[in-house]
């Protein structure tokens, strides 16, 4: 996940919910995007359709694997931050501000688990808007 400044920042939520945000405009965008470049059978002739959709296709599933990606370094480096607090609270346990600080940890760890599978849904319900006016100029590949 990529801010615009091009560094990885996990430490704040909000700010790794807002890149994500901006990553998921190809999924909030596919049914007007379908509409300006995939033409309807009167215009057919006029745009290599199956052309356009699997550059559509390939747009969408680097996005896909992008955020996946993102998603899941974030998820990664968080778990290790919590991983060592709970060494630090295992050493000394009336620590207050370990204390605090893990559980604020653990929330974020539970909020960015909980991204990958909103990630899901925004994942399907694009790859459905694209099935349905794709499907007859262009079939994926299928993953194995």
């Amino acid at each position: 996940m990529a801010a615009p400044d091009g560094t990885l920042n996990c430490e704040d939520f909000s700010m790794f919910q807002d890149v994500l945000k901006v990553m998921r405009n190809i999924d909030d965008r596919i049914v007007h995007s379908l509409n300006t470049t995939v033409p309807t059978v009167s215009f057919s002739g006029r745009v290599d359709a199956s052309q356009t959709c699997r550059q559509l296709y390939e747009s969408l599933m680097e996005a896909h694997l992008s955020r996946d990606r993102a998603i899941k370094t974030c998820i990664a480096q968080t778990s290790e931050v919590v991983g060592q607090l709970r060494e630090q609270r295992a050493k000394d346990g009336d620590n207050m501000t370990t204390v605090k600080l893990l559980r604020k940890e653990q929330t974020k760890l539970k909020l960015m688990r909980s991204e990958l599978n909103v990630e899901e849904v925004v994942n399907d319900r694009s790859l459905k808007v694209f099935s349905e006016r794709c499907r007859t100029h262009y079939t994926p590949p299928t993953v194995k």
